[in-house]
């Protein structure tokens, strides 16, 4: 089954959103739809990372919850320091990692874009990432709560 179709979940959904895109369950677009479902998955598989194994999925619903208040938080942040006209203490931070899992850097590589006011900027030597922070007062505690709040949980969910 695999062979045929290497990504299930997304194989449905491409199904799903053909059929929805064309507000049609006519034969002709059912038939499309099966061909994309499993052609595009097929044409994208060499391109897939490894294989994703989640060893802790309460982790993973908890690190979702904390990007989605972190988001919301640092978007009031950014707007507070523009509507007050204060000039953002805008540094590059060298955060070093204990995280090695591709998938788990791809994933603080989305969180870090997600949140205003960080931005990824460098991968050092496979050991350390290089942000610009918008508005920073400590490096060393921001840091220590990127680590926590991001790092630890990834660590928890991929290695």
């Amino acid at each position: 089954m695999r062979r045929f179709l290497p990504a299930p979940l997304l194989s449905a959904s491409l199904f799903a959103m053909w059929l929805v895109l064309q507000r049609s369950v006519a034969a002709g677009d059912v038939l499309v739809a099966l061909f994309l479902c499993v052609a595009i998955p097929l044409a994208c598989a060499p391109l897939r990372p490894l294989r994703v194994r989640i060893r802790r999925p309460l982790v993973l619903v908890r690190l979702i919850l904390v990007v989605g208040g972190d988001v919301v938080l640092s978007n009031l942040h950014v707007a507070l320091c523009v509507l007050r006209r204060r000039a953002p203490r805008s540094a590059f931070v060298r955060v070093p990692l204990d995280i090695s899992d591709p998938n788990a850097l791809a994933s603080l590589c989305v969180i870090t874009t997600v949140i205003p006011g960080t931005v990824w900027t460098e991968l050092v030597d496979g050991h350390g990432l290089l942000l610009h922070v918008f508005d920073v007062e400590d490096e060393e505690e921001f840091v220590a709560h990127f680590k926590e709040r991001y790092e630890r949980p990834l660590k928890e969910i991929f290695e």
